[in-house]
């Protein structure tokens, strides 16, 4: 799997915003085939920073209904990084 295929998005939500400014750590999604060393090795090399810790959560698709009929969502994986102490903030995040 190629560096840039393993980063999907970030997810900037209230909770991550605090995680972000608080703790230097940050919420990506991730595809599900990543593991712990890919999605480090992706963080490390696109913004130039040093990962101190990564945790993966798979998160299961939501059911939506649209009438009498029901669909679901794909299930994703969820990556949460702590950049090393005294690592710059992710230029990426700045204007979020």
């Amino acid at each position: 799997m190629r560096v840039q295929d393993i980063i999907r998005r970030p997810l900037i939500t209230e909770k991550t915003t605090l995680q972000r400014e608080l703790a230097n750590t940050y919420a990506f999604e991730v595809a599900i085939g990543a593991n712990k060393v890919e999605v480090r090795r992706a963080v490390e090399t696109q913004f130039k920073v040093k990962v101190a810790e990564v945790r993966i959560a798979r998160m299961h698709g939501k059911e939506r209904r649209q009438g009498r009929f029901v669909g679901r969502q794909p299930d994703w994986k969820k990556a949460v990084v702590r950049l090393a102490d005294g690592e710059k903030q992710i230029e990426f995040f700045e204007g979020a």
